[in-house]
């Protein structure tokens, strides 16, 4: 028994070796055996309870003072909203606090005439339209003992790339490194949700800090009212028949979430599929695609849905809009400007200065009242 203990301390080491001496420098016991402070530190751990969550007192969200917390350096943004248009409408520079542009309403007559008859001339007919240039504003403000304290996050998803016309991610992330840029992300967004929604439901008559949207330019020109009927493929057509008997080529489709989906309804109960249709090489995809065109007697119509149009039940729309014709005018496009520091923080604002301007409603229709009905038309 004493040769097993001596053995499980000094190993192979012979009896009376000087394995420790401080005066010639001596240590050997790292590779003999643990040293005292390691014996006398792991009897002290011996004598406490294990390490568990509550370990030290209550910290954050009842677990030890000893645990940080580690929050995640990403910030999703739950309010977000599309804005398509903002990216697909043209903006165009303006000089002046009115966006003025002339119209031809009529042109003079050609006409027959017999030989050497009197050839009177006849005037064309025009008009000036005019829209007033709004100003849009998001502002923010960052008290001093932010700056330091708050970390680095990244805004997940809040620069848009695109339209979002199209299947994937339409925005991309962007790094926030202090609270003052965090901030200006934030009210950048607000901004241009704010520009999307003026530019359908801006009413100046009933705001007079608002521009014009494409519902109030349009009004009642070329409109299709269902009067809460059910959307069939006809009504599409009759649709773009308005906007083309007045010379108009429709090449956008927007209507809410609900009135697109009726649309993608109403295309897939036109579809014919036969035997030759399924093959090994050639499966069955079913529904539509998230980009879609619908092809009408102007030619393809791009379809997108808003999340800015009215959608209740039997107030739904869908718009066709000549783009050609529909313009960003911009006296000031987005500025950063801080504003003046009376305390310990940081205030800025964020501003545009523009309206919007369609200069042929003519050349638009646009279907009203659509109900959500159990009926189908089919080709």
């Amino acid at each position: 028994m004493m040769e097993a203990n001596y053995k499980a301390s000094f190993g192979e080491l012979p009896h009376q070796y000087p394995y420790y001496h401080p005066t010639y420098g001596m240590d050997d016991r790292s590779g003999v055996l643990k040293s005292w402070h390691d014996i006398l530190a792991e009897k002290s751990l011996a004598q406490q309870k294990a390490m568990n969550p509550a370990t030290g007192g209550a910290g954050t969200a009842g677990t030890s003072v000893l645990v940080p917390v580690y929050v995640d350096p990403r910030i999703v943004d739950i309010s977000r909203l599309y804005t398509p248009m903002v990216e697909l409408i043209p903006r165009v520079s303006n000089q002046g606090l009115t966006a003025d542009y002339n119209r031809i309403t009529k042109k003079g007559a050609a006409y027959t005439a017999n030989a050497d008859a009197a050839l009177p001339e006849v005037d064309d007919e025009y008009e000036r339209k005019s829209e007033t240039i709004k100003y849009l504003y998001s502002v923010g403000r960052v008290l001093g003992p932010m700056m330091p304290a708050v970390p680095s996050y990244t805004v997940e998803q809040t620069n848009p790339t695109g339209a979002g016309n199209v299947s994937g991610n339409p925005f991309a992330n962007l790094s926030a490194p202090n609270a003052l840029q965090l901030e200006v992300l934030l009210k950048a967004r607000a901004l241009k949700e704010l520009e999307e929604d003026l530019i359908w439901n801006g009413n100046a008559t009933l705001n007079s800090t608002e521009f014009n949207g494409i519902i109030k330019q349009q009004g009642s020109i070329n409109v299709s009212d269902l009067e809460t009927a059910d959307l069939v493929y006809e009504d599409i057509d009759n649709a773009i028949a308005l906007a083309f008997a007045d010379s108009g080529r429709p090449k956008l489709c927007v209507g809410g979430p609900n009135a697109m989906n009726k649309l993608r309804k109403i295309m897939i109960d036109t579809f014919r599929y036969g035997p030759s249709d399924f093959s090994a090489a050639n499966p069955l995809q079913f529904g539509v695609p998230s980009m879609f065109m619908i092809h009408t007697m102007v030619g393809p119509v791009m379809c997108i849905p808003s999340q800015f149009i009215t959608d209740t039940a039997g107030d739904r729309q869908l718009w066709f809009l000549d783009t050609d014709f529909i313009e960003m005018r911009v006296l000031q496009d987005m500025t950063f400007e801080e504003l003046a520091k009376t305390n310990d923080s940081r205030k800025f604002m964020l501003k545009i200065y523009e309206c919007l301007i369609c200069r042929a409603p003519e050349f638009n229709a646009f279907i009203d009242n659509i109900a959500w009905g159990k009926k189908q038309w089919v080709l």
